[in-house]
């Protein structure tokens, strides 16, 4: 169990893989990227679900992985899955968007906009999950709120 719950918490071992890239978040926010982009293709119904889904257990596996590693430690990426699918809710399918939907949940992430860096004090999986949730829909609002834009005044 101890192992399935580390491959699972460090997004199958991308958060380990120092030889990649410098950044654990990010290389964990790759793979669900990749599946978001090239499996579901924009399916709303199947990208809210894993919203959702891989949250509530995002909350679990992370908060099972910090017996290893410590609260919030650099290779529990789970949560970044989960902030990844939440900023692609109602975003039209394209690689454009969904390019930008990756720089502005990574950069959401990196600069803990209010209250995302405050959530991380939350105790156990919630912590560590609570702030790419919060993440992911400050990106999401943020596209929303470009397509909006561009769309009535552009």
């Amino acid at each position: 169990m101890n192992n399935f719950v580390k491959i699972i918490a460090s997004g199958f071992g991308t958060s380990l893989r120092k030889d990649i890239l410098p950044f654990p978040g990010t290389r964990g926010t790759i793979p669900a990227w990749l599946i978001a982009y090239f499996l579901i293709r924009g399916n709303q119904p199947v990208i809210i679900g894993l919203a959702l889904g891989i949250t509530l257990f995002s909350v679990y596996i992370a908060g099972k992985a910090e017996i290893f590693w410590g609260h919030d430690a650099r290779e529990i990426v789970i949560d970044e899955w989960a902030g990844m699918f939440i900023t692609l809710i109602l975003v039209p399918y394209s690689l454009i968007n969904y390019l930008i939907a990756f720089l502005l949940f990574r950069m959401t992430d990196t600069l803990k906009f209010f209250p995302a860096r405050a959530a991380e004090k939350l105790p156990g999986g919630w912590g560590i999950t609570a702030d790419d949730v919060i993440a992911g829909v400050q990106a999401n609002l943020m596209m929303q709120l470009s397509f909006y834009l561009i769309n009535n005044y552009i």
